[in-house]
């Protein structure tokens, strides 16, 4: 009888483990649902690694809300942030190679960098620019890169960075930026004797086979299947415009410019979290290098509710901290409309992926938490509704003490007789030029170097703001003017203090350089 039993138990054994994979992947697929469902996206795709092998993938909604094309495990998102992570790599594996050091000065590379203080240039690591310890102010210099399409050129980004003025001291605190890792893109080219886009696809996407990944100058009608960002309006997914015949290699590719399907980053996933997925492709020492804790973050007070984080820190283009007593490196990229996040738990050899091409912060976080917790919390019940219902209740508790988002104010269209003599040319040492010139009956705002910053200049009770045209009216901003004569200038004030930090406004500050043509 025990040989029968035993007999019994081995043919049972592959049954129970195929119904075991396929509960866990119901699970995942249960939760893609609910987030899919209770945001309303218009196309999301998710991936999940278990022990190094992919677990579950799935897809939902369309390229462009309305036209009916599905996406797939092989369409293209934005993965905007998460190429900060590919560009450390390139630089890993530079420095494996011997062409630079992460202790070399950057202008051994880049001799024209200049930050505002020179004791910082002269004393600017190549690792400084990863880590976010500059002394800028959160998102410094930003308007160089977005809204897109513009005019700056990685040479004006780089000449820009001696005009932006520190609001802390060098390597003191963590102040996030985008900037730096133009700089980095810059250093990697210099070193490696080739353009960014052609390095990170020598380096990371040809040896790891991430065969649909795109840098630098490509058609989206010759690669196909390309998802679209969307806003959101009245409840509905608007899609962006089609890309152009050809998109073209611009400035701030090493800072969020990468596009890759979900296949391609779940095998990017494998590589970071087994080294035999790729023999020599990185060796250990540089492996440690990324995810090394290179500067201290603040635990916030979600990260210790949710996960019980004890340790918050960033490495080289990764965010690394402890979620239920387990090693996370994560990191996640928002850009125009799409959404991405990457979360991995080393030491389980496992991890997950989003890519969403709507407005989605709160699906993005709900969907990462409920998929993590089934690794680290399996059967609490941390689902989708759940994190969404600890959103919810944040939301409302904000709105209540008066924390919601701030209403536009009433007003009337400037007219040129009430503008007076601040009608005119102004300029901005890294920013360029700006007309405040009649148009018709009224004033305009209009950027030289970013198009889409134009808009109409309005008054509330005689304060003037900008009602932008180009880019959505949660970015609307004061117009301050102070002082007289030679020492007039004007400053940009968001209207909403909740505005995404890219819109740098308090870092420029102009002054009159002429007359309106």
């Amino acid at each position: 009888m025990p040989t029968k039993r035993l007999l019994l138990c081995l043919l049972l054994l592959p049954a129970a483990a195929h119904a075991a994979v396929d509960d866990g992947a119901a699970r995942y697929q249960q939760a893609l649902d609910a987030a899919y469902a209770h945001y309303r996206l218009p196309g999301i795709a998710v991936g999940v690694i278990e022990d190094g092998k992919v677990a579950y993938t799935g897809a939902r909604g369309e390229l462009a809300a309305g036209e009916g094309v599905p996406v797939d495990a092989d369409t293209l998102f934005k993965i905007a942030s998460n190429t900060k992570a590919m560009t450390a790599a390139v630089l890993a594996r530079l420095v494996q190679a011997g062409r630079l050091r992460w202790d070399d000065p950057v202008t051994r590379h880049l001799p024209q960098f200049r930050m505002h203080d020179p004791w910082v240039t002269a004393h600017m690591q190549v690792r400084d620019l990863l880590i976010h310890n500059s002394g800028l102010g959160l998102g410094a210099g930003d308007l160089m890169l977005w809204p897109e399409p513009n005019h700056f050129s990685r040479e004006d980004i780089i000449a820009g960075l001696a005009h932006l003025k520190p609001v802390g001291s060098f390597r003191a605190d963590y102040a996030y930026d985008n900037l730096l890792y133009v700089v980095a893109g810059e250093v990697a080219a210099a070193a490696g004797g080739k353009p960014y886009a052609q390095l990170l696809r020598e380096e990371i996407f040809e040896p790891l086979g991430m065969a649909r990944c795109q840098a630098g100058q490509w058609s989206p009608a010759a690669v196909g299947n390309v998802a679209r960002p969307h806003r959101r309006e009245a409840a509905r997914n608007i899609p962006a415009a089609a890309d152009p015949a050809r998109v073209d290699d611009f400035p701030s590719m090493a800072a969020g410019g990468v596009r890759c399907s979900l296949n391609d980053m779940l095998r990017w996933m494998q590589v970071l979290l087994d080294p035999q997925q790729a023999p020599g492709w990185l060796d250990a020492t540089q492996r440690r290098a990324l995810w090394t804790a290179h500067m201290p973050m603040p635990v916030g007070q979600r990260q210790r509710d949710w996960d019980n984080t004890h340790f918050h820190a960033y490495g080289y283009g990764w965010r690394l901290s402890d979620m239920d007593g387990q090693w996370k490196v994560a990191h996640t990229g928002t850009l125009s409309g799409m959404y991405s996040s990457l979360a991995l738990l080393p030491d389980r050899r496992s991890g997950a992926v989003i890519l969403i091409n709507g407005e989605a912060e709160d699906a993005r976080t709900v969907l990462m938490q409920a998929l993590l917790k089934q690794q680290t919390r399996p059967g609490a019940g941390l689902d989708v509704a759940y994190y969404a219902g600890l959103l919810e209740r944040e939301a409302a508790q904000r709105h209540a003490g008066g924390h919601g988002p701030v209403p536009l104010p009433q007003g009337v269209p400037a007219t040129v007789a009430g503008f007076g003599a601040d009608a005119g040319v102004w300029a901005d040492p890294w920013f360029g030029q700006v007309a405040l010139c009649p148009a018709g009956d009224g004033i305009t705002f209009a950027s030289e170097k970013s198009p889409a910053m134009h808009g109409r200049v309005v008054l509330a009770d005689g304060r003037p703001w900008v009602r932008w045209q180009g880019i959505g009216e949660d970015a609307d901003a004061w117009l301050e003017f102070t002082g007289d004569g030679p020492e007039r200038r004007l400053h940009l004030r968001a209207i909403d203090p909740g505005i995404d930090f890219s819109y740098d406004f308090q870092d420029l500050e102009f002054s009159r350089v002429g007359d309106c043509r």
